[in-house]
């Protein structure tokens, strides 16, 4: 009966394969676009050609496997592929396809002025992606903006996708902004199983905000269905869920920043020189600036207009191993990423600092993690971070990987911390539900953040969201010297 399904698999995937039936190649963009990095003046584009216009649909599920296996470095995850199979025939694939892409942009309502990118080869190398740099852009403006997608060789445009999103206001321009934050969203705990994580829907519909930081865990290499112990099972697991229909209403439409953590670098807590099977600390710190559009380094900074500046902290690449005794030299970001920054905080006349941080700076955490500043491990560099931030005006954390939204207070210096919780209730977990001493606000369930910078005050307004948009928790921060509790 298996192999009888495994032949009818093979006959619908070649009838199903354009270039089979007419030679001609095929070119869609299943995963649609990522914008992101955007400032005042530019933005960059990702782009994907694929082979078919939607995710693969099949009945085939992978196999479990011995988690022993984790630390063999010769374990690939094919194991998991039923009858042999090849991976483009599981549920959710995404292949991709060889060919070129550029994007036509104008600004909102002016389609007379509209600007073109050349014609550039997506790479195969770099699973069929391009990432197109869009320059000299108007601050504080709507932008529409055209994808297209055409066959290797050039000829006519195959496929394009049309969306939109925000340039940020010039630093001397007292503007509202709004942003959201999420973190913990993998493809088997989404709370809508055809169309993905709802909270995108919600976002998209309801929030619409100026942009979105995803402050890491994207995806979980080291979690089942597949585990994802090599380059193809990694990105695999990326292309499925950002081909589900909530995740390209949202991100075809609002620029995003995407920080990683450690289960989308490699597994649970890991830092350099680690790996997971046959997947490599180097491979795995590759697979996210192909997959999304970021800067190197991964730690930056942008200003969005007079009142509002954001630090994306870096986590994973400079840290300590997490048994290395807590000392000096100890750290998490690293001599190099710190000292930025210091600095850089230091010289900035925004309004309001707000750092984010793929893991909690002031918790409080469980007493058995030893991963982040809030832990003992890095309790030394920690203190010397809360002490630094609580130092300077108008400045707050808004955190991912913690599985549970909060709202605290560091009882020594005073600096408020926020933790955006998980992308769905299925996901919360992992904290009692009982404030601790530091808690301003504690939910142990599934959402968002979002946080407004009003020019009248100035005021910066965190707002914690459920899964269906309703805010569960608000606080109002005016701004003044000496910020504080």
């Amino acid at each position: 009966m298996a192999n009888a399904r495994f032949l009818i698999w093979v006959v619908v995937f070649l009838l199903s394969d354009p270039q089979f039936l007419c030679g001609a190649p095929a070119v869609h963009m299943a995963n649609g676009v990522k914008i992101g990095e955007v400032t005042k003046d530019s933005a960059r584009v990702w782009t994907r050609l694929t082979r078919n216009p939607e995710r693969t649909r099949s009945d085939w599920a992978f196999l479990n496997t011995d988690r022993s296996r984790f630390n063999d470095p010769t374990w690939d995850g094919t194991d998991q592929l039923p009858f042999g199979l090849p991976l483009d025939a599981m549920d959710g694939a995404v292949p991709g396809a060889s060919g070129e892409t550029r994007v036509v942009y104008w600004v909102d309502g002016e389609t007379t002025a509209a600007r073109v990118t050349p014609w550039e080869s997506v790479d195969p190398a770099r699973d069929f992606t391009r990432q197109v740099s869009l320059a000299d852009l108007q601050p504080g403006s709507a932008y529409r903006f055209r994808a297209e997608g055409r066959a290797a060789g050039g000829g006519d445009t195959l496929v394009s996708i049309e969306g939109g999103f925000r340039t940020a206001p010039a630093r001397s321009d007292a503007e509202e902004v709004r942003f959201a934050v999420v973190t913990c969203g993998d493809y088997p705990r989404r709370d809508d199983p055809v169309n993905g994580h709802q909270i995108y829907q919600v976002l998209a519909q309801e929030i619409q905000p100026d942009f979105l930081v995803h402050a890491g865990d994207i995806e979980y290499f080291d979690k089942p269905e597949p585990w994802a112990p090599s380059v193809a099972l990694a990105r695999f697991k990326f292309n499925r869920l950002y081909a589900m229909p909530n995740f390209l209403a949202f991100h075809n439409h609002f620029a995003s920043y995407w920080m990683k953590d450690d289960h989308d670098t490699l597994r649970n807590d890991c830092w350099p020189g680690q790996h997971f099977g046959s997947l490599t600390w180097e491979e795995g710190l590759a697979v996210f600036p192909e997959q999304f559009p970021v800067s190197a380094p991964t730690y930056r900074t942008f200003r969005w207009g007079k009142d509002l500046q954001i630090w994306l902290m870096e986590g994973r690449d400079y840290r300590s191993p997490n048994r290395m005794p807590d000392g000096p030299a100890k750290t998490i970001w690293g001599v190099e990423q710190k000292r930025w920054l210091f600095e850089t905080m230091q010289y900035s006349d925004a309004t309001f600092r707000v750092l984010l941080s793929p893991t909690p700076i002031v918790g409080p955490d469980r007493e058995s993690k030893n991963d982040n500043h809030a832990n003992r491990g890095f309790e030394l560099e920690g203190t010397e971070v809360r002490q630094f931030l609580s130092a300077m005006d108008n400045t707050i954390v808004i955190c991912g990987d913690r599985h549970w939204q909060y709202a605290s207070v560091d009882d020594e210096t005073g600096l408020r911390e926020f933790a955006c919780g998980p992308s769905s209730n299925e996901h919360a977990g992992g904290f009692p539900n009982r404030p601790e001493p530091e808690h301003r606000y504690l939910r142990i369930g599934g959402g968002f953040l979002t946080a407004t910078v009003s020019p009248e005050g100035p005021t910066l307004t965190v707002r914690h969201h459920d899964v269906k948009g309703v805010v569960k928790n608000e606080t109002v921060i005016q701004a003044a010297p000496g910020f504080g509790f």
